[in-house]
């Protein structure tokens, strides 16, 4: 990524933590991302066909849970999930840029797409894994992410995979894990775009970013104490 491509992408994302995208600054914000992210777009759209298709002998999960770095880097620690590619889903705009979805003006939410062997690791588990690993009771929010595009939401593939989520959203409320309703959508999946390529493997690439450390770190370490027998 060269350098006005980072600055750009910096900028955007503080001024996504802090709830500041509006008007001109988005104009501004969109005409710079589009100047300097020609070759990541190019990448993400070649790569669409092929991404959109379950994987041989694997199957396919897609969730939203607020920002998608995050959620790359809780599924990826799992065994049996074999690849985890960020993306946008559920909006009606075709091939959205980053700093198109960040406007929370194309029905787009931030989700991954996980895939994973069924021999290792079922759907099942992974929805257990996505009920405690964000916070399911806010709506169109995660924590300082604000905005519907960090809805928490799943895409169903199959009728089978409608039944689990909607089944194991049932046996969260009555757990008693949250004191408030789950807003979580359940919808059926249409449509993958995968997210610009400097957005893959973030947590991983980025271990010394702010938020990387501050807010990412917390939730993995959470999660390999909570799921030791599935983790990596």
């Amino acid at each position: 990524m060269n350098k006005i491509t980072s600055l750009s992408v910096l900028l955007l994302c503080v001024l996504k933590r802090l709830n500041m995208i509006n008007g001109i600054m988005t104009i501004v914000m969109i005409a710079l991302f589009s100047t300097s992210q020609g070759n990541d777009f190019a990448e993400k759209k070649n790569s669409d066909n092929m991404l959109n298709e379950e994987k041989n002998n694997q199957d396919v999960a897609t969730f939203g849970a607020g920002c998608f770095w995050c959620v790359e880097a809780i599924f990826q620690d799992l065994k049996g999930v074999t690849d985890v590619v960020s993306g946008y889903s559920g909006g009606y705009l075709k091939n959205p840029t980053y700093a198109e979805v960040c406007t929370g003006n194309t029905g787009h939410a931030e989700v991954c797409q996980i895939y994973f062997n069924p021999e290792v690791i079922s759907y099942r588990e992974l929805l257990n894994v996505f009920w405690r690993t964000h916070d399911p009771t806010t709506l169109n929010r995660q924590g300082a992410d604000v905005g519907t595009q960090y809805r928490s939401v799943i895409f169903f593939h199959s009728e089978d995979q409608h039944k689990l989520a909607e089944a194991s959203k049932k046996e969260t409320e009555r757990s008693g894990l949250y004191k408030n309703p789950l807003v979580t959508e359940i919808t059926p999946f249409e449509k993958f775009y995968p997210a610009e390529a400097y957005h893959q493997d973030y947590f991983n690439q980025n271990p010394n970013q702010p938020y990387c450390q501050f807010t990412i770190d917390p939730k993995v370490n959470k999660l390999r104490k909570q799921f030791k027998e599935i983790i990596r």
